[in-house]
């Protein structure tokens, strides 16, 4: 656009026509993870993966989404989404949508995926199927091990139909008295068991056999003088969204613990029935449940596919599984003794999956054992049951250093995990606080004080993502070591935030929310905007999980209209239209879904010397920029602005293998080589690109390895702890 052009009108942010729906735009997300399970060139158990993921994705989606939907249409609520739908017609078209999903998660599941398991020796049995050894087996371990945790339940005037707890699989039997009169009970599949039993098989095979088919089998003898006439399973999905009050004279980690155990209390928000279920057994269930028959679902395969996570972590199969990768060690790292040396003469980038987690554990560790480290502070939203970096902060308060962790208790179904760490660590000497009132606290960061010749000087860690190395293992995400002391002087005022009455009057480098971020990328984009308005290049690009808020997309279309190239990989949700006319036509949005979940936030704005990189822990959601305590800091080196261009942004932007198209109707298209084009798979290339740095990191010095000496003050009550609430929550998003 010329200086002397007219300017394009304002956009009118309530123009539903440019918006797209949230929850449709999630399911659409979730369709992509089921073409990766439908997918034939993905390996055989990582395909049975992304199924899991799948039924893991639609559990939570049901339990946060579509209850706060149904309490919506409960309360009698009739207001319009951004987009212009009302609750219940959001309603209706997820159903739609899910039965649609639903049914050919299953095909695939029938038609493709256990026969191909049965191909390769994985055989997943019905009762039918099993030859009289297995059937021994199956009856040796009823008695043993199901029986005694068994409690048939009747159902009749005297005995109320039971409250079933949240994803919990339950039989609904017909039994019929020798009198002919027919009777009505229910048994509970055992939570505290494996509900996908391993078999005796033959050498070099692997065959299972669902517990709910086990306990089928040997329902007579639940229900002695009873004739089974009928048997079929069905599972109930709650409304799993806690509702914490958080009053001043109740602590919130016991008001927490509180919540978690009503959430499997919650209304009903999905039934899911065995197909084949007779019409009266299932209006007895749906009466019982209290669901809508719109949440009813019938479902031909197993009921909780989750289950299945177990085949798809089979060992010593690597041909149906990815190709091993061992993440890297780049030659800086590698070749500096002290973390502390390195990070002194300029910040240091570190990629993960592809480069190793461990770095930054080596970076706490050190911290922990370095007898100049002053004080340590950390914010822990996510971690592993087992984690190496709580277990060094630990270790660093034994050692008598000031530690402050901040620990967020409401990290959605890692509640109970948090809690069990808050408590060691409280045991260890350190000093845990629980975040801010009325806000998650869901910026990662980490500061080290440390005395040095020249006096006290502070070294931090910023992280897009969770300081958890198994999730580190599979989501990826950027880290910045720095010691630079604008940023670190930042963190520490944030760290005081956090902890105390403190704010800081203005911030130096870094951007923070809900102190600004919103209004600050508002104002970069709207930087671009004006530039091209002037005739000069301008260019916006960023890279994130979702997009949903109105404003910030209101500036994106404002910046599309006067001519500035928008380019973005947004993963999951997104609630902007591209190619509307005369408004999006600019607009260019890709989602990546592959091995790895695709898990960084990267904000560019301009080009050339102009050019501003940030990294962040929160995308362009109303939640992170109003609800949460964020942060967004600036990528001030050029090589590592470079490393991010040339690297993750140029694999990103130019897969065409695992790579979807947003078009202008809301719907996704797979993006593919044009003829001649060479196949790009931007995590393939990603993992080739670290193989050869480390290659030449290797050629260069060999890596060190390193250790923490010493135990760690952690109770085995606080492991089960936080082993249990890592099972009981949901696989996370590919």
């Amino acid at each position: 656009m010329t200086p002397d052009a007219p300017k394009p009108a304002k956009i009118p942010l309530k123009k539903p026509e440019y918006l797209l729906n949230r929850e449709l735009s999630w399911l659409a997300f979730n369709d992509r993870v089921l073409a990766e399970a439908r997918d034939p060139e993905v390996p055989l158990l990582e395909r049975v993966k992304f199924l899991a993921i799948l039924s893991s994705n639609l559990d939570e989606f049901f339990m946060i989404r579509v209850a706060g939907l149904l309490r919506a249409v409960l309360s009698g609520d009739t207001s319009a989404s951004p987009d212009g739908r009302s609750p219940q017609r959001q309603r209706e078209e997820i159903s739609a949508e899910v039965h649609r999903m639903t049914a050919e998660a299953m095909r695939v599941y029938r038609e493709e995926i256990r026969p191909a398991l049965a191909r390769h020796g994985i055989r997943i049995l019905d009762v039918d199927e099993l030859d009289e050894a297995q059937r021994t087996q199956v009856s040796q371990f009823f008695h043993r091990d199901v029986f005694p945790v068994l409690t048939p339940l009747a159902v009749d005037p005297g005995h109320p139909f039971p409250h079933l707890f949240n994803k919990t699989i339950n039989l609904a039997v017909v039994l019929v008295r020798e009198d002919g009169s027919e009777h009505f009970g229910i048994v509970q599949v055992p939570r505290t068991l494996d509900r996908l039993v391993r078999l005796p098989a033959p050498e070099g095979e692997h065959h299972f056999l669902f517990l709910g088919g086990i306990i089928r089998m040997h329902l007579a003898e639940l229900f002695p003088g009873y004739t089974v006439k009928s048997a079929h399973a069905f599972r109930v999905t709650r409304d799993g969204d806690l509702a914490i009050e958080e009053e001043e004279d109740d602590p919130l980690l016991y008001a927490i613990e509180r919540q978690l155990r009503q959430r499997e209390w919650g209304i009903a928000v999905r039934l899911e029935v065995e197909h084949g279920m007779p019409e009266a057994v299932q209006k007895v269930v749906i009466e019982a449940v209290d669901v809508d028959p719109l949440d009813v679902y019938t479902v031909q395969g197993p009921l909780q596919v989750t289950d299945l996570m177990s085949v798809a972590s089979l060992g010593h199969l690597p041909a149906l599984k990815d190709p091993p990768f061992s993440p890297g060690v780049r030659a800086p790292l590698r070749n500096e003794e002290d973390v502390f040396t390195l990070v002194s003469r300029g910040d240091v980038l570190l990629h993960h999956p592809y480069e190793s987690f461990d770095t930054v554990v080596r970076f706490v560790r050190e911290a922990a054992e370095d007898p100049g480290v002053l004080a340590i502070k950390q914010t822990l939203y996510r971690t592993s049951g087992d984690s190496p970096v709580v277990a060094a902060l630990a270790k660093a308060a034994e050692n008598g250093k000031q530690v402050t962790a901040i620990i967020e208790l409401r990290a959605r179904f890692d509640e109970g995990s948090n809690i069990a760490w808050a408590r060691a660590l409280e045991r260890a000497g350190a000093h845990v606080i629980y975040g801010l009132v009325g806000l998650k606290t869901h910026c990662k960061h980490t500061l080290v004080v440390r005395r040095e010749d020249g006096g006290l000087r502070r070294y931090a860690h910023l992280s897009t993502g969770n300081y958890n190395p198994v999730t580190a293992r599979l989501y990826t995400d950027i880290g910045m070591l720095t010691a630079d002391p604008d940023i670190t002087a930042d963190i520490s005022d944030l760290f005081n935030l956090l902890t105390g009455y403190a704010r800081p009057p203005k911030w130096r480098s870094i951007v923070v929310a809900p102190q600004g971020l919103k209004e600050r990328m508002i104002e970069l984009i709207d930087g671009e905007r004006k530039e091209a308005e002037e005739g000069r290049p301008a260019r916006i690009m960023a890279k994130m999980n979702s997009l949903v808020d109105r404003e910030v997309i209101k500036a994106l279309l404002q910046a599309c209209r006067a001519g500035v190239p928008v380019d973005l990989v947004v993963r999951g949700i997104c609630c902007v239209r591209p190619g509307v006319e005369g408004v999006s036509e600019n607009l260019r949005i890709r989602s990546v879904v592959d091995r790895f979940l695709e898990h960084e936030r990267v904000f560019v704005f301009g080009t050339g010397e102009r050019m501003r990189m940030f990294l962040s822990s929160a995308d362009w959601m109303p939640r992170n920029f109003l609800r949460r305590v964020e942060l967004c800091w600036p990528v001030k080196d050029p090589a590592l602005r470079k490393r991010i261009m040339e690297e993750i942004l140029h694999a990103s932007f130019n897969d065409n293998r695992k790579s979807w198209s947003l078009r202008a109707d809301g719907t996704y298209e797979q993006v593919k080589p044009r003829d001649g084009e060479p196949v790009l798979r931007s995590q393939a290339w990603l993992i080739d690109a670290e193989h050869r740095a480390a290659a030449t990191a290797r050629a260069e010095k060999p890596h060190k390895a390193f250790s923490i000496r010493g135990t760690v003050s952690l109770s085995e009550k606080d492991r089960r702890g936080a082993r249990a609430a890592a099972r009981k929550k949901p696989a996370k998003k590919p």
